[in-house]
């Protein structure tokens, strides 16, 4: 049987104007009747896309806190132009907010009052919840939770061409560094990764997987795992890095020890920025289309239907990796 507003009022002791003002994220409520309301919708199998049948007419593109940095803009930039060409195309206005967790996010939603959620990067769960109970239509771009709508690169098919690309330039002791795996888009480079040495017939050496700290500046924690793996007796003889901007300066500290590349070390990186492209020597690397990535995302919101689709990738091969 479906559970009505009318419902919800009689369940939580409440008018059904209070009931709709708590479902839609509406102000004029206060916190503890609003997070009642919503804990009994839920309880009761609440169906919250009876809300997202009005029509969208903006969107809150949501870029989290941690992915405002300069390593991070290169990819994120173009995801969110690709959505503000998609809205432009569709009559929709797209509004850009960093979003720090410590914040409340909720009140933003509040005071804003978009149609619809896009949310590029990786958010913390919790987050993630914040923002369903708001109501409004979500995707996820670039990161993956069941039961959401979702569009992603394919991660694992990058992690694994990268790789495969490095085993049949002959190498054989191939390194990757990475991230958190905590977030959807390295874990799935890392299984690429992993399944492009297991088709090989290769070990995997838990030595030769590093992952950089969360804490700290990134680019020191970069330089400290590259050392780390060049400490190693042998060295490995290629890297795998998780994104562009972890290559590149792990290709300069390589350079910096005296390594040629790729004679001595190949490298290949992720999300093809556009720094790869002009470095000396030019960095090998998984392309991605990240203009498409926020238009798809923008274009799952305006379907209003619950998906979870995959973009292709493809490897560009440079000269930090060519076959000598």
């Amino acid at each position: 049987m479906t559970v009505t507003i009318r419902d919800l009022a009689r369940a939580a002791n409440c008018s059904i104007g209070t009931v709709s003002r708590a479902l839609k994220n509406q102000p004029g409520l206060g916190e503890p009747t609003r997070a009642r309301i919503l804990s009994t919708a839920r309880e009761l199998g609440y169906d919250f896309g009876r809300l997202r049948l009005g029509a969208i007419r903006r969107i809150a593109f949501l870029l989290h806190q941690q992915h405002k940095t300069l390593s991070s803009s290169p990819f994120y930039s173009p995801v969110l132009q690709g959505a503000e060409q998609a809205c432009r195309r569709a009559g929709v206005a797209l509004s850009f907010y960093v979003v720090n967790p410590a914040e409340p996010v909720a009140e933003l939603l509040r005071a804003q009052q978009p149609d619809a959620i896009l949310c590029a990067g990786y958010f913390e769960p919790e987050l993630v919840a914040v923002l369903r109970d708001s109501g409004k239509p979500l995707v996820l771009v670039d990161m993956h939770l069941p039961g959401f709508s979702s569009i992603n690169p394919d991660h694992h098919l990058g992690g694994y061409l990268a790789t495969r690309h490095l085993i049949r330039t002959g190498r054989r002791r191939i390194a990757m560094i990475s991230g958190s795996l905590a977030h959807f888009s390295i874990h799935q480079r890392a299984r690429g990764y992993r399944k492009a040495l297991f088709d090989a017939r290769m070990l995997a050496d838990p030595e030769l997987e590093v992952h950089i700290p969360a804490s700290g500046d990134p680019a020191e924690g970069v330089v400290a795992a590259t050392r780390r793996l060049l400490a190693l007796n042998p060295r490995p003889d290629a890297l795998f890095c998780y994104n562009d901007s972890t290559a590149l300066t792990a290709m300069q500290t390589c350079l910096d020890a005296g390594l040629k590349v790729p004679s001595d070390i190949a490298i290949v990186g992720f999300d093809d920025i556009s720094a790869a492209a002009q470095a000396i020597p030019p960095l090998s690397s998984i392309a991605i289309d990240k203009e498409a990535l926020g238009a798809a995302g923008v274009e799952l919101l305006l379907e209003k239907q619950t998906a979870e689709s995959t973009l292709p990738v493809q490897l560009i091969v440079r000269e930090s990796s060519y076959d000598d």
